[in-house]
């Protein structure tokens, strides 16, 4: 939307009409052009600053999902060295378990056995 240039009346008096007529299409062409050549400079700014962002999302993208691999990773192992450890007390304590009732039923039966003899 250009912006017409108004000038006083003493300068159209003083240069006459035609001179200030021409003048004023002037500085709206410049206007206008300027316009153009800035909302051009400003479509190709916004083109390489999408590009470059567009670049650098794509280098954190991949920062963040090797990232997030590693993590994984690094879940997984220590997921399975704890479920190590609890089948190692898992396995000592059923084992204390057992002892410890065949010990109780076996002194169960032998303390029936010397009754009942």
């Amino acid at each position: 939307m250009p912006v017409t240039a108004k000038l006083s009346r003493d300068f159209y008096d003083r240069f006459g009409d035609k001179v200030v007529d021409e003048l004023v299409g002037l500085l709206n062409d410049m206007d206008a052009t300027f316009r153009a050549e800035l909302k051009e400079l400003n479509e190709q700014n916004f083109q390489r600053f999408d590009a470059k962002l567009e670049q650098r999302l794509g280098i954190l993208d991949e920062r963040f999902e090797r990232r997030v691999a590693e993590l994984r990773g690094d879940l997984r192992s220590e997921f399975h060295r704890e479920i190590g450890s609890l089948r190692g007390d898992l396995f000592k304590w059923s084992f204390v378990f057992w002892v410890g009732s065949a010990a109780t039923t076996g002194g169960l039966v032998f303390t029936m056995l010397k009754v009942m003899l």
